[in-house]
């Protein structure tokens, strides 16, 4: 692998319904991220309103250290369990589109600081690699220890 930081940066999608506390989604968020990540994150608050009328909030954020996406990377890989790791390693193709990683969070997990994949009501992330090719972003999420 290079020396040079593989990660370009994180891209970060939730939704906070009407029904949830803001505050309380944006900390799950943080909870998914290392510290030095966590505290430097800065939320875009989009409103709008579900089929409904309910209220909807769109958090988005980006991540660009360079230096410090890695550590995010890390934290992913050693707070996942067994069973989410085998699902990325067997579906890893569903999760890998131009050179972009996608991984959907737990939500209600996160608040309470575990990290568990999800298809419902997640935390999006989607983390771009530059130009890595498949094969070595696999590589890098083993090392990482995302994959098994």
């Amino acid at each position: 692998m290079s020396s040079k930081p593989p990660i370009g940066h994180i891209d970060i999608r939730v939704f906070a319904h009407a029904t949830e506390d803001s505050d309380k989604v944006q900390t799950a968020v943080r909870n998914l991220l290392p510290e030095e990540l966590a505290q430097t994150l800065v939320f875009q608050k989009t409103s709008l309103t579900g089929h409904h009328g309910n209220s909807i909030i769109i958090f988005t954020a980006k991540l660009t250290d360079k230096k410090t996406l890695p550590a995010a990377l890390e934290k992913i890989g050693t707070g996942l369990n067994a069973l989410d790791k085998e699902e990325l390693c067997r579906d890893l193709k569903l999760h890998l589109e131009k050179r972009n990683l996608y991984l959907r969070f737990d939500k209600q997990s996160a608040s309470l600081g575990t990290l568990k994949f999800s298809q419902n009501d997640p935390v999006h992330f989607k983390i771009h690699f530059k130009n890595k090719s498949p094969q070595e972003i696999t590589d890098i999420l083993s090392d990482t220890g995302l994959l098994p």
